[in-house]
Protein backbone atom coordinates (compact mmCIF):
# COMPACT_ATOMS: atom_id res chain seq x y z
CA UNK A 1 0.00 0.00 0.00
CA UNK A 2 1.41 3.38 -1.00
CA UNK A 3 1.96 5.87 1.90
CA UNK A 4 -0.55 8.73 1.96
CA UNK A 5 1.68 11.18 3.88
CA UNK A 6 4.00 13.26 1.68
CA UNK A 7 6.84 15.18 3.39
CA UNK A 8 9.01 17.96 2.15
CA UNK A 9 12.72 17.23 2.55
CA UNK A 10 12.99 19.64 5.51
CA UNK A 11 9.91 18.21 7.22
CA UNK A 12 11.18 14.66 6.75
CA UNK A 13 14.55 15.60 8.26
CA UNK A 14 12.80 17.28 11.21
CA UNK A 15 10.57 14.26 11.84
CA UNK A 16 13.56 11.90 11.73
CA UNK A 17 15.42 14.04 14.27
CA UNK A 18 12.37 14.18 16.53
CA UNK A 19 12.05 10.39 16.44
CA UNK A 20 15.76 9.87 17.15
CA UNK A 21 15.83 12.41 19.97
CA UNK A 22 12.84 10.68 21.58
CA UNK A 23 14.31 7.20 21.19
CA UNK A 24 17.92 8.17 22.03
CA UNK A 25 17.68 11.24 24.25
CA UNK A 26 21.07 10.58 25.83
CA UNK A 27 22.74 7.61 24.14
CA UNK A 28 26.29 6.68 25.25
CA UNK A 29 28.57 5.30 22.52
CA UNK A 30 32.11 3.96 22.91
CA UNK A 31 34.72 3.81 20.18
CA UNK A 32 38.06 5.05 18.84
CA UNK A 33 38.67 8.65 17.81
CA UNK A 34 39.70 9.30 14.20
CA UNK A 35 40.07 12.43 12.03
CA UNK A 36 39.97 14.73 15.07
CA UNK A 37 39.99 18.45 14.23
CA UNK A 38 38.88 21.82 15.57
CA UNK A 39 37.51 24.40 13.12
CA UNK A 40 37.50 28.16 13.73
CA UNK A 41 38.60 27.57 17.30
CA UNK A 42 35.12 26.52 18.44
CA UNK A 43 33.74 23.60 16.38
CA UNK A 44 35.02 20.06 17.09
CA UNK A 45 34.68 17.27 14.52
CA UNK A 46 35.83 13.65 14.74
CA UNK A 47 34.80 10.14 13.74
CA UNK A 48 34.00 7.45 16.28
CA UNK A 49 34.82 4.00 14.95
CA UNK A 50 35.28 0.33 15.79
CA UNK A 51 36.43 -2.60 13.65
CA UNK A 52 33.30 -2.57 11.49
CA UNK A 53 31.65 0.85 11.54
CA UNK A 54 32.21 4.58 11.85
CA UNK A 55 29.99 7.52 12.74
CA UNK A 56 30.70 11.24 12.50
CA UNK A 57 30.62 13.37 15.68
CA UNK A 58 30.20 17.09 16.25
CA UNK A 59 30.48 19.15 19.44
CA UNK A 60 31.30 22.67 20.61
CA UNK A 61 34.84 23.21 21.85
CA UNK A 62 33.68 24.59 25.22
CA UNK A 63 32.13 21.17 25.96
CA UNK A 64 35.44 19.39 25.30
CA UNK A 65 36.82 18.92 28.82
CA UNK A 66 39.40 16.19 28.14
CA UNK A 67 42.18 16.53 25.52
CA UNK A 68 41.62 14.12 22.62
CA UNK A 69 43.87 12.67 19.93
CA UNK A 70 43.35 10.23 17.09
CA UNK A 71 43.54 6.65 18.30
CA UNK A 72 42.14 7.35 21.78
CA UNK A 73 39.31 5.17 23.01
CA UNK A 74 36.49 7.34 24.34
CA UNK A 75 32.92 7.24 25.58
CA UNK A 76 30.55 9.97 24.36
CA UNK A 77 27.11 11.03 25.55
CA UNK A 78 25.28 12.27 22.47
CA UNK A 79 22.05 12.75 20.56
CA UNK A 80 21.81 11.22 17.04
CA UNK A 81 21.01 13.73 14.32
CA UNK A 82 20.28 13.84 10.61
CA UNK A 83 21.95 16.98 9.24
CA UNK A 84 20.51 19.34 6.62
CA UNK A 85 22.86 17.68 4.14
CA UNK A 86 21.43 14.22 4.75
CA UNK A 87 24.37 12.98 6.78
CA UNK A 88 23.81 10.99 9.98
CA UNK A 89 25.99 12.12 12.92
CA UNK A 90 26.17 12.35 16.70
CA UNK A 91 25.83 15.73 18.42
CA UNK A 92 28.13 15.15 21.41
CA UNK A 93 27.22 16.60 24.80
CA UNK A 94 30.15 15.11 26.76
CA UNK A 95 33.16 12.94 26.04
CA UNK A 96 35.55 11.06 28.33
CA UNK A 97 38.56 8.84 27.55
CA UNK A 98 38.34 5.23 28.74
CA UNK A 99 41.05 2.70 29.42
CA UNK A 100 44.14 3.28 31.54
CA UNK A 101 46.47 4.09 28.63
CA UNK A 102 44.28 6.72 26.98
CA UNK A 103 43.28 8.23 30.33
CA UNK A 104 46.97 8.61 31.16
CA UNK A 105 47.66 10.26 27.80
CA UNK A 106 44.77 12.71 28.27
CA UNK A 107 45.93 13.36 31.85
CA UNK A 108 49.45 14.30 30.72
CA UNK A 109 48.20 16.55 27.91
CA UNK A 110 45.89 18.51 30.22
CA UNK A 111 48.45 18.59 33.02
CA UNK A 112 50.97 20.18 30.67
CA UNK A 113 48.43 22.76 29.49
CA UNK A 114 47.25 23.77 32.96
CA UNK A 115 50.77 23.77 34.41
CA UNK A 116 51.82 26.24 31.71
CA UNK A 117 48.96 28.49 32.86
CA UNK A 118 50.26 28.36 36.46
CA UNK A 119 47.14 26.66 37.76
CA UNK A 120 49.15 24.31 40.00
CA UNK A 121 51.71 26.88 41.21
CA UNK A 122 52.81 26.25 44.86
CA UNK A 123 52.46 29.93 45.74
CA UNK A 124 48.70 29.67 45.11
CA UNK A 125 48.26 27.01 47.79
CA UNK A 126 46.62 28.03 51.07
CA UNK A 127 47.08 26.24 54.40
CA UNK A 128 44.14 24.74 56.23
CA UNK A 129 42.46 27.18 58.64
CA UNK A 130 43.18 26.87 62.33
CA UNK A 131 40.50 25.69 64.77
CA UNK A 132 38.27 24.18 62.07
CA UNK A 133 34.66 23.78 63.22
CA UNK A 134 32.71 24.06 59.91
CA UNK A 135 33.49 21.71 57.01
CA UNK A 136 31.81 21.43 53.63
CA UNK A 137 31.98 17.90 52.19
CA UNK A 138 31.42 16.95 48.55
CA UNK A 139 30.96 13.21 48.11
CA UNK A 140 28.53 10.41 47.49
CA UNK A 141 26.97 9.77 50.88
CA UNK A 142 26.46 6.14 49.86
CA UNK A 143 30.17 5.52 49.23
CA UNK A 144 32.55 3.70 51.57
CA UNK A 145 35.04 6.58 51.36
CA UNK A 146 32.48 8.98 52.84
CA UNK A 147 31.68 6.53 55.65
CA UNK A 148 35.40 6.20 56.48
CA UNK A 149 35.76 9.98 56.50
CA UNK A 150 32.88 10.45 58.96
CA UNK A 151 34.06 7.60 61.19
CA UNK A 152 37.53 9.10 61.63
CA UNK A 153 36.11 12.58 62.31
CA UNK A 154 33.80 11.22 65.01
CA UNK A 155 36.56 9.17 66.62
CA UNK A 156 39.06 12.03 66.75
CA UNK A 157 36.96 15.07 67.67
CA UNK A 158 33.38 16.11 68.39
CA UNK A 159 31.34 19.25 67.87
CA UNK A 160 32.23 19.76 64.19
CA UNK A 161 29.55 21.16 61.89
CA UNK A 162 29.48 19.18 58.65
CA UNK A 163 27.53 20.32 55.59
CA UNK A 164 27.32 17.62 52.91
CA UNK A 165 26.64 18.05 49.20
CA UNK A 166 25.68 14.62 47.85
CA UNK A 167 26.96 14.09 44.30
CA UNK A 168 27.93 11.29 42.01
CA UNK A 169 31.70 10.74 42.08
CA UNK A 170 32.14 8.82 38.85
CA UNK A 171 30.59 8.81 35.40
CA UNK A 172 29.90 11.45 32.80
CA UNK A 173 27.52 13.61 34.88
CA UNK A 174 29.62 13.64 38.07
CA UNK A 175 31.89 16.56 37.16
CA UNK A 176 29.02 19.01 36.67
CA UNK A 177 27.44 17.94 39.96
CA UNK A 178 30.70 18.48 41.86
CA UNK A 179 31.18 21.89 40.20
CA UNK A 180 27.68 22.93 41.33
CA UNK A 181 28.50 21.81 44.88
CA UNK A 182 31.73 23.84 44.88
CA UNK A 183 29.82 26.91 43.67
CA UNK A 184 27.15 26.33 46.34
CA UNK A 185 29.64 26.34 49.20
CA UNK A 186 31.51 29.36 47.80
CA UNK A 187 28.34 31.39 47.31
CA UNK A 188 27.10 30.73 50.85
CA UNK A 189 30.52 31.13 52.55
CA UNK A 190 29.35 29.20 55.62
CA UNK A 191 32.23 26.71 55.86
CA UNK A 192 35.95 27.16 56.53
CA UNK A 193 37.17 24.42 54.21
CA UNK A 194 35.75 22.20 51.45
CA UNK A 195 36.65 18.49 51.35
CA UNK A 196 36.22 16.61 48.05
CA UNK A 197 36.01 12.92 49.00
CA UNK A 198 36.08 9.77 46.88
CA UNK A 199 37.33 6.28 47.81
CA UNK A 200 39.45 4.03 45.64
CA UNK A 201 38.54 2.73 42.21
CA UNK A 202 39.81 1.99 38.72
CA UNK A 203 41.32 4.60 36.41
CA UNK A 204 37.95 4.89 34.66
CA UNK A 205 36.18 5.42 38.00
CA UNK A 206 38.54 8.26 38.99
CA UNK A 207 38.66 9.89 35.54
CA UNK A 208 36.06 12.52 36.50
CA UNK A 209 38.67 14.24 38.70
CA UNK A 210 40.71 15.03 35.55
CA UNK A 211 37.82 16.95 33.96
CA UNK A 212 39.18 20.36 32.92
CA UNK A 213 36.16 22.37 34.07
CA UNK A 214 36.19 20.65 37.46
CA UNK A 215 39.94 21.16 37.91
CA UNK A 216 39.53 24.87 37.17
CA UNK A 217 36.63 25.10 39.63
CA UNK A 218 38.78 23.58 42.39
CA UNK A 219 41.61 26.01 41.65
CA UNK A 220 39.20 28.99 41.59
CA UNK A 221 37.51 28.21 44.92
CA UNK A 222 37.55 31.14 47.37
CA UNK A 223 37.37 28.63 50.22
CA UNK A 224 40.42 26.35 50.71
CA UNK A 225 39.92 22.90 49.20
CA UNK A 226 41.33 19.59 50.47
CA UNK A 227 41.04 16.48 48.32
CA UNK A 228 40.93 12.89 49.57
CA UNK A 229 40.55 10.93 46.33
CA UNK A 230 41.33 7.26 45.79
CA UNK A 231 44.30 5.51 47.39
CA UNK A 232 47.74 6.87 48.24
CA UNK A 233 49.16 5.96 44.82
CA UNK A 234 46.39 7.72 42.89
CA UNK A 235 46.95 11.25 41.60
CA UNK A 236 44.38 13.44 39.87
CA UNK A 237 44.51 16.92 38.41
CA UNK A 238 42.04 17.99 41.10
CA UNK A 239 44.71 16.97 43.64
CA UNK A 240 47.22 19.21 41.89
CA UNK A 241 44.74 22.12 41.87
CA UNK A 242 43.66 21.74 45.51
CA UNK A 243 45.23 23.68 48.37
CA UNK A 244 45.90 20.54 50.42
CA UNK A 245 46.06 16.92 49.28
CA UNK A 246 45.25 13.94 51.51
CA UNK A 247 46.20 10.42 50.46
CA UNK A 248 42.74 8.94 51.25
CA UNK A 249 39.37 10.07 52.64
CA UNK A 250 40.43 8.82 56.08
CA UNK A 251 43.66 10.83 55.89
CA UNK A 252 41.61 13.93 54.96
CA UNK A 253 39.56 13.47 58.14
CA UNK A 254 42.76 13.21 60.16
CA UNK A 255 44.12 16.43 58.67
CA UNK A 256 40.87 18.31 59.36
CA UNK A 257 40.44 17.31 63.00
CA UNK A 258 42.38 17.26 66.24
CA UNK A 259 43.00 14.04 68.15
CA UNK A 260 40.88 14.11 71.31
CA UNK A 261 43.34 11.85 73.18
CA UNK A 262 46.33 14.02 72.27
CA UNK A 263 44.53 17.19 73.37
CA UNK A 264 43.54 15.65 76.72
CA UNK A 265 47.11 14.41 77.26
CA UNK A 266 48.48 17.86 76.43
CA UNK A 267 46.10 19.55 78.90
CA UNK A 268 47.06 17.11 81.62
CA UNK A 269 50.73 17.77 80.88
CA UNK A 270 50.16 21.52 81.18
CA UNK A 271 48.36 21.01 84.51
CA UNK A 272 51.26 18.93 85.85
CA UNK A 273 53.83 21.52 84.74
CA UNK A 274 51.83 24.34 86.35
CA UNK A 275 51.45 22.30 89.53
CA UNK A 276 55.19 21.58 89.68
CA UNK A 277 56.01 25.24 89.09
CA UNK A 278 53.49 26.19 91.76
CA UNK A 279 55.05 23.80 94.28
CA UNK A 280 58.54 25.09 93.49
CA UNK A 281 57.46 28.66 94.18
CA UNK A 282 55.61 27.64 97.34
CA UNK A 283 58.77 25.97 98.70
CA UNK A 284 60.41 29.38 98.72
CA UNK A 285 57.78 30.86 101.05
CA UNK A 286 57.25 30.58 104.80
CA UNK A 287 55.65 27.46 106.27
CA UNK A 288 52.22 29.04 106.88
CA UNK A 289 52.14 30.58 103.42
CA UNK A 290 53.27 27.30 101.88
CA UNK A 291 50.47 25.40 103.60
CA UNK A 292 47.90 27.93 102.48
CA UNK A 293 49.15 27.93 98.89
CA UNK A 294 49.31 24.15 98.83
CA UNK A 295 45.65 23.96 99.86
CA UNK A 296 44.74 26.41 97.11
CA UNK A 297 46.66 24.30 94.60
CA UNK A 298 44.94 21.14 95.76
CA UNK A 299 41.54 22.84 95.45
CA UNK A 300 42.34 23.83 91.86
CA UNK A 301 43.38 20.27 90.95
CA UNK A 302 40.21 18.88 92.58
CA UNK A 303 38.01 21.35 90.65
CA UNK A 304 39.71 20.51 87.34
CA UNK A 305 39.32 16.78 88.03
CA UNK A 306 35.66 17.28 88.92
CA UNK A 307 35.01 19.20 85.70
CA UNK A 308 36.79 16.53 83.67
CA UNK A 309 34.71 13.79 85.33
CA UNK A 310 31.50 15.76 84.67
CA UNK A 311 32.42 16.04 80.98
CA UNK A 312 33.09 12.30 80.77
CA UNK A 313 29.78 11.55 82.51
CA UNK A 314 27.88 13.81 80.10
CA UNK A 315 29.61 12.15 77.20
CA UNK A 316 28.52 8.70 78.45
CA UNK A 317 24.94 9.98 78.75
CA UNK A 318 25.04 11.32 75.19
CA UNK A 319 26.39 8.00 73.93
CA UNK A 320 23.53 6.18 75.67
CA UNK A 321 21.04 8.54 73.98
CA UNK A 322 22.60 8.05 70.56
CA UNK A 323 19.86 6.43 68.38
CA UNK A 324 22.46 4.24 66.68
CA UNK A 325 23.37 2.64 70.01
CA UNK A 326 19.68 1.88 70.61
CA UNK A 327 19.41 0.33 67.15
CA UNK A 328 22.50 -1.80 67.80
CA UNK A 329 20.65 -3.39 70.74
CA UNK A 330 18.00 -4.69 68.33
CA UNK A 331 15.43 -1.91 68.57
CA UNK A 332 13.95 -0.05 65.58
CA UNK A 333 12.72 3.48 64.92
CA UNK A 334 9.18 3.95 63.55
CA UNK A 335 8.17 7.13 61.70
CA UNK A 336 4.77 7.98 60.24
CA UNK A 337 1.08 8.38 61.05
CA UNK A 338 -0.15 5.21 62.77
CA UNK A 339 -3.37 4.53 60.87
CA UNK A 340 -4.69 1.47 59.03
CA UNK A 341 -3.41 1.33 55.37
CA UNK A 342 -0.83 4.06 56.02
CA UNK A 343 2.78 3.45 54.98
CA UNK A 344 5.35 4.00 57.74
CA UNK A 345 9.17 4.01 57.73
CA UNK A 346 11.05 1.55 59.95
CA UNK A 347 14.78 2.05 60.58
CA UNK A 348 17.02 -0.70 61.95
CA UNK A 349 20.79 -0.60 62.37
CA UNK A 350 21.24 -2.08 58.89
CA UNK A 351 18.03 -1.40 56.96
CA UNK A 352 15.50 1.28 56.01
CA UNK A 353 12.09 -0.38 55.61
CA UNK A 354 8.71 0.84 54.37
CA UNK A 355 5.71 -1.08 55.67
CA UNK A 356 1.94 -0.83 55.32
CA UNK A 357 -0.16 -0.97 58.51
CA UNK A 358 -2.79 -3.71 58.31
CA UNK A 359 -3.79 -4.04 61.96
CA UNK A 360 -3.55 -1.96 65.15
CA UNK A 361 -4.13 -3.38 68.64
CA UNK A 362 -4.07 -1.37 71.84
CA UNK A 363 -1.79 -2.78 74.54
CA UNK A 364 -3.27 -3.32 77.99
Amino acid sequence: MEPTQVYSVSDFQAVCNQIMETAFSGVVVEGEVASFKINQGKFVFFDLKDDQSSVGCFMMKFALRFPLEDGMKVRVRAVPKLTNWGKFSLTVQAVMPVGEGDLKKSFELLKKKLSAEGLFAPEKKRPLPENIVKIGVISSTQAAGYADFCKILNERWGGLEIQVAHTQVQGMVAADQIIKALNYFNERSEVQVIAVIRGGGSADDLAVFNDEALVRAVAASKIPVITGIGHEVDESLCDLAADVVASTPSNAAQMLSRDRKEVIAAIRGDINRINNLFNTEVDKLSLDVRDSMARVGQDIVVKITTIENDILAQRRILEQLNPDNVLKRGYALLKGDIQIDNVVEITTIKQDIKAKITEIKERK
